[in-house]
């Protein structure tokens, strides 16, 4: 159906896809249960995918139940320093996934922090990512996601992104901060399959009646894909799956309908739905 069109960039990007990729291999490999430090990716769908090839979440408040030798993935989102010695105080098998990306973002903030610069990150405070980070600086960093927020800046600042934040805010922020700050390092650690995934579904949105946009209602990627295509066009909506195509949104049947996905959404979950849309 020619009145669909498909994001140039949905879905999973490099660094979940390898994640998931390894985690089932880690898995077949060693022919046992094996544990993820919190969910490995946000999609609700594909949690339980993983937990049909046995491997299941774990809070690092229950690790206390792990035995020794027990395999222990760490997500893509990556966790603070103090978490992994942790795990390998407890003589745990780690699998490091943190996505290269949040990982070279690890190596600045713990560089400059010891350098001595107040630590910036640009991102949402309560995200497993932005967590992590701050592990790196001995969670002493500032996190802001507005311009407003900021209030004293420091004169010798080092700035970072969430690697899902929007070129937008990242940009107003920086205007800010360029006006205030006497020394400053900044690294647009924005990944680039999120600047490209957040300009596909701009582009979409300007050309489209209706956009659906797919991925876990937890994911923080999916949901700024749906704030820029909301900003556009007033029909758009955030579903996880299939399942969620209810009759307000089918009812638009025979308009232009965009679709594109967050990076954390499997390429199956995204092809039920384009396929519930041409029925």
């Amino acid at each position: 159906m020619d009145n669909i069109v498909i994001a140039k960039n949905a879905g999973f990007c490099y660094g979940v896809k390898r994640a998931v990729d390894e985690a089932i291999k880690a898995q077949k490999d060693a022919n046992k249960r094996i544990y993820t430090l919190g969910s490995l990716i946000h999609n609700n769908d594909a949690v339980k995918y993983l937990e049909k090839n046995n491997i299941f979440s774990i809070d690092e408040k229950n690790i206390d139940v792990l035995n020794e030798d027990d395999i222990i993935i760490i997500r893509s989102h990556g966790v603070k320093e103090s978490v992994i010695k942790n795990l390998e105080n407890r003589n745990l098998k780690i699998i490091d996934l943190t996505c290269p990306y949040v990982k070279s973002i690890h190596s600045k903030v713990k560089d400059y922090y010891e350098k001595g610069y107040k630590i910036m990150i640009i991102g949402d405070k309560t995200h497993p990512e932005v967590i992590g980070i701050t592990g790196w600086c001995n969670d002493e960093a500032i996190v802001v996601n507005r311009a407003e927020e900021l209030d004293k800046i420091p004169s010798k600042i080092c700035v970072v992104a969430q690697t899902t934040e929007k070129k937008k805010t990242w940009n107003s922020i920086m205007e800010k901060v360029v006006k205030n700050s006497k020394q400053i390092v900044a690294f647009n650690t924005i990944c680039s399959a999120t600047d490209i995934r957040q300009k596909s579904a701009f582009e979409i949105s300007m050309n489209c009646d209706v956009v659906i946009v797919v991925g876990g209602k937890n994911s923080s990627n999916t949901t700024k894909l749906y704030e820029i295509c909301k900003a556009n066009c007033e029909n758009s909506f955030h579903i996880e799956n299939a399942q969620e195509l209810t009759d307000n949104i089918l009812k638009f049947k025979g308009k232009k309908i965009g679709i594109t996905a967050g990076a954390s959404t499997p390429q199956w979950i995204l092809d039920e739905v384009i396929k519930k849309l041409k029925l």
